[in-house]
């Protein structure tokens, strides 16, 4: 991620950035660090900006079906984490409300990942995010569509 969000550390409890950009980047190392799931998938954030969010990891043995193949839960959190970041990225605490996801094509041990979540809609409370994840040749492994729901609450208080 760029480096023109302050450290979590050193946000004032009244001093919140007024770019949305180094918003955007202050929401995420918020959320990563106290992101367990996405830890445990070695899933790390490439770059996120106001409604979008693009995260990737590297397939592990562990995480191999029966076919040594990327079992599809393991995309499918990918994809969740990049939707979270993407809906989260102004601020505002927002959860999923549904989503569904294509599997397109296998992805094997070694094959590193990215999810690329862009904001399609955001109405209200309400928003729906598309996320595209791929192998590192460029191709297309997943189409994940997520529905959001913004609560009370903002990620990093002031």
């Amino acid at each position: 991620m760029n480096s023109s969000a302050p450290d979590v550390q050193d946000v004032n409890a009244n001093t919140l950035p007024d770019d949305p950009q180094a918003l955007a980047e202050l929401t995420a190392q918020t959320m990563y660090a106290g992101d367990q799931a996405s830890q445990a998938l070695g899933a790390q954030v490439v770059s996120v900006a106001p409604g979008k969010a693009s995260m990737s990891m590297t397939v592990r043995s562990d995480m191999l079906n029966g076919h040594k193949t990327c079992h599809g839960g393991f995309i499918f959190a990918l994809a969740d984490s990049a939707f979270a970041f993407a809906c989260n990225s102004r601020n505002a605490v927002t959860v999923a409300s549904g989503c569904t996801i294509d599997f397109l094509a296998p992805a094997f041990e070694g094959d590193v990942l990215t999810a690329r979540a862009d904001e399609y809609s955001l109405a209200g409370r309400t928003g729906v995010y598309d996320v595209h994840v791929s192998k590192q040749d460029g191709t297309r492994v997943a189409v994940f569509r997520g529905r959001s729901y913004r609560i009370k609450g903002q990620v990093v208080e002031t």
